[in-house]
C-alpha cells in the first residue's frame, strides 16, 4: 500500500507543481484553463530541473520543496482568480462514458509496473542514473542521452517519490491535458461538436493509449504542439502579447522534448510573423519574444551534447561535427532502418498504421482510413488553420514510419475529419462510437497483429500492487529478470558489455549496449573478431620503393564506393626488410576518425582503425616522424570485407610511391580468443551478458576457458559471464 501512495503522490505532485507554474505564467493573460496552464507549467518545470541536474542537485528534498513553493506562490497569486466563465459544450453521456472507460483501463495501465521497450531501457534507465547521480553524469556510451530529454526531467521527480509507475502516469496526465485542449479549442474555433469528437478520436487510438500509459513522450509532444497550436489561436483573436511568452515556451519545449518538434519554432514565428505582417502591425517585439523563450527552452539540450558528445544535435549529423562517440556509418544504418522498418512497400503504411499494427509498432484505428475526408475542412477557416498545422508538423514523419510518430499530428487530422463531417450529425456519432467499439481491447485483438503494441489487459491487481511489482515483472518480463541478475552479481560501479538492450530502468549498473555508442560499437568488433573470419587481418598490402629518406608518410585511400567501409589492424613500415620501431615522437593522423588512429599502430589484431563511413576519395592514415627516417615499404594488415578500397602511398609533397601494392596473407596467432578479453580488460572491462541469440553465443558458453571467461549466471536464455 505504501508504494502504491507514493507512486499516486509522485504523479499527483509532479502534475499539480507543472499547473502552478503554468497558472503563474499564464497570469498576466486571460486565459485560466487547466489543461494549458498545465502545459505551460510543464516546460517551465522541466527546465527549472534541468537546470537542478546541472548543478547536481537532484535530490528529492530539493524537488520537493521546489515543488511546494510553485505551489505555493501559485495560490498566493492566482487564487483570487475565476477560470474561464464562457458557456462549455455539453458532452453527452455517452461520450462520457466512452472516455471514461478508457481512462480507467488506461490508468490502470500506467500504474503497473513499468516494463514498455523504451520506457524500462533508455527512459526511465536514464531518469534512475540521473537521480542516482543527483544530476547529468557524462555519458557517451549511450545515443538515447544525446537527445532532448525534457519529459524525462518531469519524470525525474515523479520517479523521486513515487519510482517508474509514478512516471508513466505523467505521462497519461499529458493525454488528459490533450483531450481537454482538443474540446476547448473546438469550442473557440466554433465546432464545439467536432472537438468533442476529436477528442475521443485520439484518447481511443489504441497506439496513443499505450504509448501515453508508459513512460514514453509522443503523447506528451502532441499535447504541446497542439497546445502551441490551441494558444497561437487565442492570440490571434485578441493579440494579447502576455500569450508570446508562453508560445514560445512552448515551441521550444516540443524540441525540448522529441527532435522531430523542430518545425514548432518556425511554425509559432511564422504563423505570428504573417499575420502581424498581413495586419501591418510591428513585427520585431513580438518574434524576438517569441524566439528569445524557444531558445532558452532548446539551446540547454545543445550545450550539453556540445561538452558532452561534441555534436550540439547528437546524434545526427555526425559527418557535420565529427566525434568519437556516435559513428557516421550507424547514424546513416539507424536511419535508414528507422525510415523503413523492414517493409517491401511503403503502400503498406496505411494498413499497417491502421489495421495490423505489428510492423511499425502500434496501430491509430481503421477509422482513421478516412482520414483524407479531413480535407473538405479545408472550405472552414478554422479547417485551414487545422490542415495547415497537421501538415507542417507530419514532415518528418517519413524520417521515422513508426506509427507512434504519428501520434502528435493525429490530433490535427482527428479535428480536420470531425469539423469535414460536423454537419452530419449522425455520421461524425456513428464514426466516434464505431471507433471506440474497434479500439477496445477484446474487440481489436480480432483483427489486428498478434503482436501489435497495444493495451491488452486491464492489470488492476498489479496496478493496486495486490500482485507485488517484483512478481509481477518477474512473471512478464523475462527481461527483468535479466537486470535484477545483473544487479545482483556485478559489482557497484562496473560497466557490463550487452550485444542488445537490458532493462537499465531496473540495475544500477551501466550497461554498453552494442549499438548504442562508439566505443561500444569497438568492444562489439573486438568481441566479434576471433569468430567472425571478415574481421580477422588475414590480408596484408604491401608498398615497395627504393630507400628514400622521410619525414611525413601518408597513407590515401582513392575509391568512392559502397557498402564497403576502410580499416586497417597495423600499419608496419619497414628499411632493407627491417620494421621500423615506434617512437614517441611519431604523431599520427587519420581523415576521417582520427581519434582512433592508434588502433592501426598498437601490434594487435584484435583492433583496427576504421572510417565509419563508406568508401571516399582522399581518405587518409598520416604518419608523421617527427624527423628524417630511411625506409623502403609499408604493409597493411587489412580485414577481407573491404574488397573495394584503392590504396596509394604519397610523400609529404603529394608524390606518389611504391606502385601498385602486392598482397599477400597473414597468419594469425594462436589464443585469439584470450587476446580478445585481455584487449577488453585493458579497456576496463570485466562482466559480458550474451543471449542465446546473440552471434558468437554457442561459442562463448562452449569454449569459456579458451576465451578465459567464467559463467556467473543465466536467467530466460541470458548468461552473464565475468572476464578473468
Amino acid at each position: 500500500m505504501k508504494a502504491l501512495l507514493y507512486m499516486l503522490f509522485g504523479a499527483a505532485f509532479t502534475g499539480a507543481v507543472c499547473v502552478s507554474a503554468g497558472r503563474l505564467i499564464l497570469r498576466p493573460s486571460r486565459v485560466r484553463e487547466h489543461s494549458l496552464s498545465f502545459l505551460t507549467g510543464s516546460a517551465a518545470v522541466s527546465m527549472g530541473i534541468f537546470a537542478l541536474a546541472a548543478m547536481q542537485l537532484m535530490l528529492k528534498g530539493v524537488l520537493l520543496a521546489g515543488g511546494l513553493l510553485t505551489i505555493a506562490a501559485a495560490y498566493r497569486f492566482t487564487r483570487s482568480e475565476r477560470e474561464e466563465v464562457e458557456p462549455q459544450p455539453s458532452v453527452p453521456l455517452w461520450m462520457k462514458c466512452l472516455l471514461g472507460a478508457f481512462f480507467v483501463l488506461y490508468l490502470a495501465n500506467a500504474m503497473a509496473p513499468e516494463m514498455s521497450p523504451d520506457g524500462s531501457t533508455y527512459h526511465l534507465g536514464l531518469v534512475a542514473r540521473y537521480y542516482r547521480d543527483h544530476g547529468f553524469s557524462r555519458i557517451t556510451t549511450n545515443i538515447y542521452a544525446n537527445l532532448s530529454q525534457g519529459m524525462e526531467m518531469l519524470f525525474v521527480m515523479a520517479y523521486a517519490f513515487g519510482k517508474h509507475s509514478a512516471a508513466a502516469l505523467v505521462h497519461l496526465e499529458f493525454l488528459v491535458a490533450l483531450a481537454a485542449a482538443i474540446i476547448a479549442c473546438g469550442r473557440r474555433l466554433g465546432h464545439p461538436r467536432a472537438g468533442m469528437a476529436a477528442a475521443l478520436l485520439v484518447f481511443a487510438a489504441p497506439v496513443v493509449g499505450q504509448d501515453a500509459s508508459s513512460a514514453y513522450n509522443d503523447v506528451a509532444l502532441a499535447a504541446i504542439l497542439f497546445g502551441l497550436f490551441y494558444l497561437i489561436r487565442l492570440w490571434s483573436v485578441d493579440r494579447d502579447a502576455t500569450l508570446l511568452v508562453p508560445i514560445g515556451l512552448l515551441a521550444g519545449f516540443g524540441y525540448g522534448v522529441k527532435y522531430t518538434a523542430f518545425l514548432a519554432v518556425p511554425y509559432a514565428l511564422g504563423v505570428i510573423g504573417w499575420q502581424l505582417w498581413r495586419d501591418r502591425e510591428p513585427l520585431l517585439r513580438p518574434l524576438t519574444i517569441v524566439a528569445a523563450m524557444a531558445c532558452f527552452m532548446i539551446a540547454p539540450w545543445m550545450i550539453k551534447n556540445a561538452v558532452v558528445v561534441a555534436n550540439p544535435v547528437s546524434p545526427f549529423l555526425n559527418s557535420v561535427f565529427p566525434n568519437p562517440f556516435v559513428h557516421v556509418s550507424f547514424e546513416k544504418q539507424w536511419s535508414q532502418f528507422l525510415s523503413h522498418y523492414g517493409l517491401d512497400d511503403r503502400r503498406q503504411i496505411p494498413l499497417e498504421v491502421t489495421v495490423r499494427g505489428q510492423q511499425l509498432g502500434g496501430l491509430v484505428g481503421p477509422i482513421f482510413l478516412l482520414a483524407p475526408l479531413g480535407l473538405l475542412s479545408l472550405r472552414r477557416p478554422a479547417g485551414r488553420h487545422i490542415l495547415l498545422a497537421g501538415l507542417l508538423f507530419a514532415l518528418p514523419y517519413p524520417a521515422n514510419i513508426g506509427t507512434r510518430f504519428l501520434i502528435p499530428t493525429l490530433a490535427f487530422w482527428s479535428l480536420a475529419l470531425a469539423v469535414a463531417l460536423e454537419s452530419w450529425k449522425y455520421a461524425l456519432s456513428l464514426i466516434v462510437l464505431s471507433h471506440a467499439l474497434l479500439s477496445w481491447p477484446w474487440i481489436l485483438k480480432r483483427y489486428c497483429d498478434k503482436y501489435a503494441w497495444r493495451v491488452g489487459e486491464f492489470p488492476w491487481k498489479a496496478a493496486l500492487r495486490i500482485t507485488p511489482e517484483d512478481t509481477w515483472l518477474t512473471l512478464r518480463s523475462p527481461a527483468y529478470s535479466v537486470a535484477k541478475m545483473i544487479d545482483a552479481k556485478v559489482p557497484s560501479g562496473e560497466r557490463v558489455f550487452s550485444f542488445g538492450p537490458i532493462m537499465e530502468a531496473y540495475t544500477s549498473r551501466e550497461i554498453l549496449a552494442s549499438m548504442q555508442g562508439g566505443e561500444n560499437q569497438v568492444l562489439r568488433d573486438i568481441f566479434l573478431t576471433p569468430l567472425i573470419r571478415e574481421y580477422l587481418p588475414i590480408r596484408t598490402l604491401t608498398f615497395q620503393w627504393p630507400v628514400r629518406t622521410l619525414r611525413r608518410l601518408r597513407i590515401v585511400q582513392d575509391a568512392t564506393a559502397e557498402p564497403d567501409q576502410w580499416s586497417v589492424s597495423e600499419v608496419r613500415l619497414f628499411r632493407k626488410g627491417a620494421e621500423l620501431e615506434r617512437a614517441p615522437r611519431w604523431r599520427l593522423r587519420a581523415s576521417p576518425a582520427p581519434w582512433d588512429v592508434q588502433l592501426a599502430f598498437d601490434n594487435s589484431p584484435l583492433t583496427r582503425w576504421q572510417s565509419w563511413q563508406t568508401l571516399r576519395h582522399g581518405m587518409f592514415i598520416e604518419i608523421d616522424f617527427g624527423r628524417d627516417e630511411a625506409l623502403d615499404a609499408v604493409a597493411l594488415e587489412m580485414s577481407d570485407d573491404q574488397g573495394k578500397t584503392r590504396l596509394h602511398v604519397e610523400t609529404a609533397d603529394g608524390e606518389r610511391i611504391g606502385g601498385a601494392p602486392r598482397e599477400s596473407g597473414t597468419v594469425m596467432p594462436d589464443l585469439l580468443r584470450r587476446y580478445a578479453i585481455e584487449e577488453l580488460k585493458a579497456r576496463g572491462l570485466r562482466y559480458l551478458v550474451v543471449s542465446d541469440n546473440d552471434h558468437g553465443a554457442g561459442d562463448y558458453a562452449g569454449k569459456s576457458a579458451s576465451w578465459g571467461i567464467t559463467q556467473l549466471g543465466e536467467s530466460h536464455g541470458y548468461r552473464l559471464y565475468h572476464l578473468d
